[in-house]
């Protein structure tokens, strides 16, 4: 079992579920975030922290869905994101739209995040000293 990143997160992209994840399992791209079905432990920490309630247990979503597939294909292909970034100015009006992966989808990275396989931490040097992250217990090197 996983959790699966869906089509609201397209163009919304909050990216408070980064924050919490544990294992630092999301991956992101131009307009939005994907978890690595292999990387993550099923805690389901991040669902209630998604503003946009698009995150779910791979179980609840149709069994002919793409988006277990499409998590897979980009989270090997975007680089790994260990902190909140700033979500799009639009991003509320996004919210709630929807099927906007015809349309809306980007399978591009997201801009100057590094290359597939990096970490992308949006946080400043200062933050990062300051250890602007919560302690949640494991890491990923811990598991």
């Amino acid at each position: 079992m996983t959790h699966v990143v869906t089509d609201n997160c397209i163009k919304c992209k909050y990216m408070d579920c980064v924050e919490v994840c544990p294992v630092d399992c999301f991956y992101v791209g131009e307009n939005m975030l994907v978890i690595h079905p292999d990387e993550c432990i099923d805690c389901g920490v991040c669902v209630p922290e998604c503003p946009a309630e698009a995150i779910f247990p791979d179980g609840d979503i149709p069994p002919d869905s793409h988006w277990l597939g499409l998590n897979r294909k980009y989270a090997g292909l975007w680089p790994n994101i260990v902190a909140k970034g700033t979500p799009p100015p639009d991003a509320d009006v996004w919210n709630g739209v929807t099927n906007k992966f015809s349309e809306h989808f980007s399978s591009n990275p997201e801009e100057g995040a590094g290359a597939p396989g990096e970490t992308t931490d949006p946080r400043t040097a200062a933050e990062v000293a300051g250890g602007n992250r919560p302690n949640l217990g494991a890491t990923k090197g811990d598991l």
